[in-house]
């Protein structure tokens, strides 16, 4: 283990520059040994949560912005809406809170508007609660605007474990000594080592320094028990920092100094704000498009060493090259489209018209290649588009999609003439930068509440749906309950007390709770002339916890372990519903016809799934929280009170999509394994319904394949 050594400094020793530098850092390796008490009972040893926890990671930056009662919903909102998406953790400090607070904003107010008071309670906050999270604390005014990047940029290069002032150095009243205090106005930085060191002597520097400004206080505070002045330059790196003029133009502004600025002080109001941000991103957009060009610049000179010479650098240079296939099934096709159809169909249909995303995808394109015409061949020529003879595209995964144009252009020169011209230009639509989305913290140990409604038609097939269930989660122990809704229609319901409809399914649950005497599987009668998704479950939601995670089921589902886990990782409370698309087998009378299918091509067979298809018409299986769903609910209630029929015609899946704000995660799922069966469409649904419903029957029948070779058999035997 090694521990760092660390020199004492005493009081009023100014320190400057010099502390924390190389020069100073003495590690020193210090051996702990390890010795096991035997008189000590042994403890498990309990594992953080997090990785980064345990290696003692913490977070880059924290920013703190002080505020007040007047300007929080004015300056701060300003501050927030420009810098805090750039930021890990960006939090308001203010005396006295506003009556409305800013929304989406983190704002702790501490009681009391006095200046210093508030740095004073700002400082100590920010070591209490988040002292060992954060390696750096900017603090700064909320009228002054932020360049986010620049100070990320600034904290990930200095170096942690050190104790650094770092801002714009000011004298203090008098001038006489050689100290300096950072100015609040540009913001500073403070370490992590520092406010741990200067936590003990807050209270002191309270009651024994005065000072009408909290900066000046607090660089006092800093100074006389620390012996640490505030710094402009630390290990090469520059705080740069812009005073704005009164009246001041940021889009006039064109000095080195501006440009380079991390802070600009004063801003007198929240456009000005925003104009800033507008022209500081600007500066960096032109900066961005200037080093890519001088990194092509290079590539294309280094690419002169390389064995393949100047032809090794592919275009456009700075991207992955191409694709190499290494066989003729690894081909990434090209998918041919005009200006109004494409010949690469979702449905496998030969031709379909162009819409929604793509259609936006190939307007954007047209337009994006004249725009870049124009400016290469600008002034001389001048073009515009007629017409679009031929498109290609093909999506590359090792550099994005790909396109190839043969424009129809009706060129113009200088001088006024005009021609029509053919032109073939290529196009890359290239993968920008990955972005990990933040997810909340999910565990596989989630009990699974399984629901199962139950109509009159389909109880022939609960028996199929019972011997999964016992075998998949019941001998395996799984975390899984099991309830079943049956829906009688008014005419079974008045006949239940002589014949009862589902008397043998219910005969088969009680087999299932004889055979396993700690399981019970409970049901629900409900009487219903139209078995609504939502109806039936408004009934199941009233009868379960908010906590509860729903599994909404099919009779013809197979419950097993994999996807459960799949339905606990996806189903996320107050962030995700997940609603699988399941693999629905063909028809085995149209696929084999004579022939018995062999167990290779069954889908548990351990291959691939074949002889089916993704079913993306069935919405009856999904994964939710009772919270959500209750929550949804009380979104859509508005709604229904004029339109009472609205619950018939939605399902569980579109009335999240409408009302719920949350993320619907639609995806296939192989684990979702159906055998074919011919559903009963009930007409009493609405129009939408039904018609998914026929649509999942037709296409489930067989592929077109095997329709073509059941029909060119049916029209052979005829003929003879």
């Amino acid at each position: 283990m090694l521990e760092k050594g660390r020199h004492g400094h005493n009081k009023g020793e100014p320190q400057g520059e010099q502390r924390g530098g190389l020069g100073n850092e003495d590690f020193q390796p210090r051996v702990v040994p390890y010795h096991k008490d035997p008189n000590k009972a042994h403890k498990k040893v309990l594992r953080t949560r997090y990785i980064h926890t345990e290696l003692g990671i913490r977070e880059r930056l924290l920013v703190a912005v002080l505020t007040s009662r007047a300007t929080l919903n004015t300056l701060a909102v300003a501050v927030n809406r420009t810098v805090a998406h750039h930021f890990h953790r960006t939090f308001f400090f203010t005396g006295l809170r506003s009556s409305k607070a800013p929304h989406g904003m983190t704002v702790v107010a501490h009681g009391d508007d006095r200046p210093v008071w508030l740095m004073y309670e700002t400082v100590r906050h920010l070591h209490q609660h988040y002292g060992s999270d954060y390696d750096w604390f900017f603090l700064a005014q909320d009228d002054t605007y932020i360049q986010a990047e620049r100070l990320a940029e600034l904290a990930g290069h200095l170096s942690t474990g050190q104790d650094l002032y770092m801002g714009r150095a000011e004298e203090f009243i008098g001038g006489e000594e050689r100290a300096r205090y950072c100015h609040g106005g540009y913001g500073y930085l403070l370490s992590r080592s520092l406010l741990a060191r200067l936590q003990p002597y807050l209270d002191t520097c309270r009651n024994d320094i005065l000072s009408v400004r909290p900066d000046e206080w607090l660089g006092r505070c800093i100074i006389d028990y620390l012996g640490l002045s505030c710094v402009e330059v630390h290990q090469e790196m520059t705080y740069h920092y812009f005073e704005l003029g009164k009246n001041a133009d940021p889009e006039r502004e064109d000095s080195s100094q501006f440009k380079h600025a991390f802070t600009v002080h004063p801003v007198s109001d929240p456009s000005l704000m925003y104009r800033l941000h507008k022209r500081f991103s600007q500066i960096e957009l032109d900066w961005t498009y200037l080093q890519i060009q001088q990194l092509q610049v290079q590539i294309n000179n280094l690419s002169e060493l390389t064995p393949e010479g100047k032809s090794g650098a592919t275009w456009p240079i700075g991207v992955n090259p191409p694709f190499k296939p290494k066989t003729r099934f690894e081909v990434i096709n090209w998918e041919y489209f005009t200006e109004e159809h494409i010949y690469s169909c979702a449905d496998s249909s030969p031709k379909c018209e162009l819409r929604g995303a793509d259609r936006a995808d190939v307007s954007a394109v047209l337009e994006t290649a004249v725009e870049r015409l124009n400016e290469r061949y600008q002034p001389q020529l001048r073009f515009r588009k007629r017409r679009l003879l031929n498109g290609y595209r093909r999506f590359d995964p090792t550099r994005g999609m790909e396109y190839m144009l043969d424009l129809v252009l009706e060129a113009f020169t200088q001088k006024g003439h005009s021609q029509v011209i053919g032109k073939r230009v290529s196009l890359l639509r290239p993968l920008s930068a990955i972005e990990i989305i933040p997810m909340p913290y999910v565990t596989e140990a989630t009990r699974v509440q399984v629901i199962l409604p139950v109509t009159a038609r389909e109880q022939d097939h609960v028996g199929n749906f019972l011997d999964m269930y016992v075998m998949n989660t019941l001998d395996t122990h799984d975390n899984v309950l099991l309830t079943f809704l049956f829906v009688y229609d008014p005419f079974d319901a008045q006949r239940v007390s002589q014949t009862d409809i589902f008397a043998g399914v219910k005969a088969m649950i009680g087999e299932v709770e004889k055979r396993y005497g700690d399981v019970k599987i409970p049901w629900i009668s409900v009487k219903t002339e139209v078995p609504s998704q939502v109806k039936l479950m408004d009934i199941i939601s009233k009868k379960h916890p908010v906590d509860t995670l729903f599994f909404l089921a099919s009779v013809w589902t197979e419950v097993n372990a994999d996807f459960l886990n799949r339905c606990r990782m996806n189903a996320i409370s107050s962030w995700q519903v997940f609603f699988p698309v399941h693999f629905q087998e063909f028809s085995p009378a149209i696929v084999y016809r004579d022939q018995q299918p062999s167990a290779a091509s069954s889908p548990f067979a351990g291959e691939a799934l074949r002889d089916g298809h993704f079913d993306r018409h069935v919405f009856e299986e999904a994964c939710f929280y009772n919270a959500d769903y209750m929550a949804t609910r009380t979104k859509m209630a508005a709604d229904i009170l004029d339109n009472d029929e609205l619950l018939e015609s939605m399902d569980v899946y579109e009335i999240f999509v409408r009302y719920s704000g949350l993320h619907v995660f639609r995806a296939v799922e192989p684990a979702l394994v159906q055998k074919y069966v011919r559903r009963v469409c009930n007409p009493r649904l609405s129009e939408d319904i039904y018609h998914r419903c026929v649509l999942s029957n037709l296409e489930g029948l067989a592929s077109r394949s095997h329709l073509a070779m059941a029909l060119f058999e049916q029209e052979q035997a005829n003929s003879t």
